[in-house]
């Protein structure tokens, strides 16, 4: 089994929580994922507030905040055969319908290299 790590984006204020509705809804996609034996890491939520970037030349701004008009709001990591697999798991997640989305990636160990498609 490889790992995937799942971020989870949103272009909604990154300072709001979740209803209990929607927290609930996360949490049996997360249940349903964990009772397959799936969930490598159940990850955590990100802090928008305490938040900083550093950029070249030293340069320290506050915030996670690019240009986009995006926000990482958590992750977690899934163990699957493939990313196909890891992709399907990502499909039912209901931030979908929350209008975030979900970037996929494989975590790579220190001997793998990064294979592009």
């Amino acid at each position: 089994m490889k790992e995937f790590i799942l971020i989870f984006r949103n272009s909604t204020n990154p300072h709001d929580n979740p209803s209990q509705e929607q927290l609930q809804e996360r949490m049996n996609w997360m249940g349903g994922i964990a009772a397959r034996n799936r969930l490598a890491d159940k990850g955590n939520r990100l802090s928008a507030g305490n938040a900083k970037t550093i950029r070249a030349g030293n340069v320290v701004t506050d915030g996670p905040y690019t240009e986009i008009k995006e926000y990482i709001s958590g992750y977690m990591i899934v163990k699957t055969a493939t990313i196909e697999e890891a992709i399907e798991l990502a499909r039912n997640n209901p931030i979908l319908k929350d209008g975030g989305n979900i970037e996929v990636r494989a975590i790579l160990g220190p001997e793998e290299g990064d294979h592009r498609p």
